[in-house]
């Protein structure tokens, strides 16, 4: 387990919550904001306005079964990682537990954390719910400085490491929330950071797990907002 130490709480904005509701018709992942809007989710937008074509093809390849086992796994994965990467962020005893899942996720999360918060200056908010007025809402893993520059932060894993082109949507979810966060708080926030970790040839065993980063800097943030925007024009003619 890392011998490192969290960086700083900075108690930068008094941030707002939203409630996350579903739509009664739609079964959509809907929030609340503080204003009473009822807005989409970024993750909604995203699955409404993606092509499925190849996640329909993986599930026709290895059965629907497999898939679903597949999926239930890495999502378990998934909650053991964000919860070590909690804990360690607010200074508290991380839980490695004694199943295979909860033990790779604490090994996973020690990558993360080696080669990704190991380079955050300050934090400023968890799992914080974000929105743009009237457009979208969602939350992310972390609203932090990262090696100087403030920014948005996710955290993913993965079986296998990913290349740049099959991540996109990555990069426009965290357009989605450094938009959303200059709009309400009315910064100037111009990058974000996927940590990236994968599970390795190891399996579900400790060890050989491979750290990934994609970093969407201030370059390419005209590019990603236009994306995202446009993302979020089709979903709303979609469904009117």
């Amino acid at each position: 387990m890392t011998t490192l130490k969290p960086p700083p709480f900075v108690e930068k904005f008094q941030y707002k919550n939203c409630k996350q509701i579903n739509d009664p018709i739609t079964r959509k992942r809907l929030y609340e904001t503080p204003d009473g809007e009822r807005i989409p989710s970024v993750t909604t937008i995203l699955s409404a306005t993606k092509d499925m074509t190849h996640l329909i093809e993986w599930k026709k390849r290895v059965g629907e079964a497999k898939a679903q086992q597949i999926t239930t796994e890495a999502a378990g994965v998934g909650t053991g990682l964000h919860a070590n990467l909690e804990r360690f962020l607010c200074n508290e005893q991380r839980q490695p537990g004694n199943n295979p899942i909860h033990i790779k996720a604490n090994a996973m999360a020690d990558v993360i954390i080696e080669h990704g918060l190991k380079y955050v200056d300050e934090v400023w908010a968890m799992e914080q719910s974000l929105y743009y007025k009237g457009l979208y809402s969602g939350t992310t893993d972390l609203v932090c400085v990262y090696k100087g520059n403030p920014c948005i932060a996710d955290y993913k894993q993965t079986n296998r490491p990913k290349k740049a082109e099959w991540v996109e949507d990555y990069y426009l979810q965290l357009m989605a929330y450094i938009m959303a966060h200059n709009n309400t708080y009315g910064t100037d926030m111009r990058e974000g950071h996927i940590f990236m970790v994968s599970r390795g040839d190891d399996g579900m065993k400790p060890g050989g797990e491979v750290y990934q980063q994609f970093d969407l800097l201030p370059k390419d943030f005209n590019k990603y907002q236009d994306m995202w925007l446009d993302r979020v024009e089709e979903y709303y003619k979609l469904t009117k």
